[in-house]
């Protein structure tokens, strides 16, 4: 088992008015297996705990930890993190022009396993993916993101997440803009993903829509940065009900 601890982490951005507090003291603790939901209204932290996790440089540590079967993941690059096992589905998925997604898939396979894969046995396993995903195989031949509508998009951010075998995977918002048809698909890879490799998935989400397909172990409210209520799946259908206003706080920065 592996273990992804986040410990009293302060977090601050730079904008117009200056040095931003946006994270105020987060503890987390995700074992692989795990399911942990992060819920709360727009401007509390969540896309921020995410990128800080996945070593965005936008955002700086200002103190706590993150550690990684205790090694220190702030000590690590982006690609060191991606090769120890963390995966980050990002919100918006961003274009790279020239790049077919075969080719990145296989780069990045490589990277982190260190030696490139059976072309043979890569190409099975990706064909097999996509059939999964329901991805026209022609996409593999097309540069990644480019032309993507934002369902094909999330449903390529699945396919790295199957084919790359991460022991974390952090998905920010992965339902945002999905259909019903595609919520389920995407839902059934991640839910794929987590048997076949016994996956800790910490899953950032506005909604309970996609955790109807994703069963939480743990959902986490987070708001003004701080982490106001934990509890089971249970959690998740009183805030259905009841919403976030009965943890009224100012946002506290431009982040999700």
């Amino acid at each position: 088992m592996s273990v992804l601890e986040i410990r009293d982490l302060h977090v601050t951005v730079e904008t117009d008015a200056g040095t931003t507090p946006i994270l105020n003291g987060i503890d987390l603790t995700i074992n692989t297996g795990e399911t942990h939901a992060i819920m709360g209204p727009n401007g509390s932290g969540k896309s921020t705990l995410a990128y800080t996790i996945a070593g965005h440089p936008k955002y700086t540590v200002a103190s706590g930890s993150i550690t990684f079967d205790g090694e220190d993941v702030l000590e690590m690059s982006v690609d060191e993190r991606a090769r120890a096992g963390l995966f980050l589905a990002m919100q918006y998925p961003v274009e790279i022009p020239g790049v077919t997604v075969t080719n990145f898939l296989r780069t990045a396979k490589t990277a982190i396993d260190g030696e490139a894969p059976s072309v043979r046995q890569w190409m099975k396993d990706v064909r097999s993916a996509m059939d999964n995903l329901r991805m026209d195989p022609k996409f593999a031949q097309r540069n990644v993101n480019e032309g993507f509508s934002g369902g094909e998009k999330k449903r390529h951010e699945i396919l790295q997440l199957e084919v790359l075998k991460p022991k974390f995977a952090v998905l920010d918002e992965t339902d945002s803009g999905l259909d019903v048809d595609a919520l389920k698909v995407v839902s059934e890879g991640v839910n794929r993903a987590k048997a076949d490799t016994n996956l800790g998935v910490l899953l950032i989400t506005h909604y309970t829509r996609i955790l109807r397909y994703i069963k939480p172990d743990f959902v986490h409210v987070i708001v003004g940065g701080r982490i106001v209520e934990e509890g089971g799946p249970e959690l998740a259908e009183r805030l259905e009900e009841e919403g976030y206003d009965r943890f009224a706080a100012p946002a506290v920065g431009a982040e999700a």
